[in-house]
C-alpha cells in the first residue's frame, strides 16, 4: 500500500521540479534579452548613408554643366578662373591662374600658391586639389575632372554679384556671400547718390584703357569698375558709348576719336609700368574732361576683376575721386 502511494508522489515531485527549471530558464532568457536591448551596441543606429550630405563630407553642386559632387568643405582648391571670388571668402587655394597671381591686390594671400594652367595637368596633379574651378570653355574639363571634382563657369553668364553668391554656394558659404552682396549694393547705391549730387544728375562717365598700341572704351560689365559705376552707382554713360559699346562689351579706338567717346568724367585704366606719353599729346589734352581735371586713374593690373576685394578697392577710389 505504501509503495502504491509513494510512486504518484514521486512522479508529482519530478513534474514540479521540471516545471520550476523551465520557468527559471525562461526568466533567464528574458533577462538576457532585456540586457541586450539596453546595451549601447544593440541600440546604436545603423551607419549613416555615405551619399551627398555635408555630414558625409560631400554636397551636390548644381553647376551650369550639370550636378557635381564636391567636398562640403574643400581644403585644396585649384582656381583656373574666379580665384579672386574664392579668396574673398577665405577659400584655401593651392593653385591659381597667372593673371590673378600678377594682381597686386592678392600678392599677400597668394604667397606659396602655385601658378597653374589647364595646359599643364601634371602640375595640377602635383598640388593634389580636392576641388577645381575652371572655365566652361576649357578643352580639358574631362581630364581635370579625373584629377578632382571640377565645377565650370562661363565668364559673364552670371552678373558680378550673382557670381559671388555662386562661388559662396560652392564653398558652402552662401550666407556669407549673400550678406556681402546685400551690404555692398546698399553702400554703392548710397555712394552713387552722393556723387550725382556733387557732379550733377546728368553728368556722364567713360571708362578708358590704354596699352602699348590701342585705346579701349568699356560698357557696363567689363570689370575696370564698370559694373560698379553704371550698375550699382547708377552713373550715366555717354550716348555714343551706349550705341557702340554696350553690345560687344568693349570697343577699340584710335586716339583721334577719343573725344567722341569721352564723358564729362573719365576713369582711365592704365598700367603703372606702361607708356604714358599719350597724356602729353594735344589729342588727349584737348578732351574737355582732361582740361577740367575730371580724370580718375586706376591701376589696370588691380582692376580687371569684379570680385569683392576689387570692388571694395575701387569703391574707395571712386568716392575719393568724384567727391574730393
Amino acid at each position: 500500500m505504501r509503495k502504491r502511494w509513494l510512486l504518484p508522489i514521486l512522479m508529482l515531485l519530478v513534474i514540479m521540479m521540471i516545471s520550476a527549471c523551465g520557468n527559471n530558464a525562461a526568466n533567464s532568457n528574458t533577462t538576457g534579452n532585456a540586457a541586450a536591448t539596453d546595451s549601447p551596441v544593440a541600440t546604436e543606429p545603423a551607419a549613416a548613408n555615405s551619399g551627398n550630405s555635408a555630414e558625409s563630407g560631400t554636397i551636390t553642386y548644381e553647376s551650369e554643366l550639370g550636378p557635381v559632387e564636391v567636398p562640403a568643405h574643400p581644403e585644396r582648391i585649384v582656381a583656373l578662373t574666379n580665384a579672386p571670388n574664392v579668396l574673398s571668402l577665405d577659400g584655401t587655394l593651392v593653385g591659381v591662374d597667372e593673371w590673378t597671381n600678377k594682381n597686386p591686390l592678392f600678392t599677400e594671400k597668394l604667397k606659396g600658391v602655385e601658378v597653374v594652367s589647364e595646359d599643364n595637368l601634371e602640375k595640377i596633379v602635383e598640388v593634389e586639389p580636392d576641388l577645381i574651378i575652371a572655365d566652361a570653355s576649357s578643352k580639358n574639363l574631362d581630364k581635370l575632372n579625373e584629377i578632382a571634382p571640377t565645377v565650370a563657369f562661363t565668364w559673364g553668364k552670371l552678373d558680378y554679384l550673382s557670381q559671388q553668391v555662386a562661388i559662396g554656394k560652392l564653398l558652402n558659404k552662401e550666407a556669407e556671400a549673400q550678406a556681402w552682396v546685400d551690404d555692398f549694393k546698399t553702400r554703392a547705391a548710397e555712394a552713387g547718390k552722393e556723387i550725382k549730387a556733387k557732379i550733377g544728375e546728368n553728368a556722364t562717365v567713360s571708362v578708358f584703357e590704354t596699352d602699348a598700341k590701342n585705346f579701349y572704351v568699356f560698357g557696363d560689365a567689363w570689370a575696370r569698375g564698370t559694373e560698379l559705376l553704371y550698375q550699382s552707382m547708377g552713373l550715366n554713360m555717354p550716348e555714343k558709348v551706349k550705341t557702340d559699346v554696350l553690345g560687344p562689351g568693349y570697343y577699340t579706338m584710335s586716339p583721334e576719336v577719343l573725344s567722341d567717346y569721352a564723358g564729362d568724367y573719365i576713369v582711365l585704366s592704365r598700367s603703372s609700368s606702361g607708356d604714358n606719353s599719350f597724356m602729353q599729346t594735344e589729342t588727349w589734352q584737348k578732351i574737355p574732361a582732361v582740361k577740367n581735371g575730371h580724370v580718375i586713374e586706376i591701376d589696370t593690373e588691380a582692376s580687371t576683376y569684379s570680385d569683392p576685394t576689387t570692388l571694395e578697392y575701387l569703391l574707395k577710389i571712386f568716392k575719393d575721386g568724384f567727391l574730393k
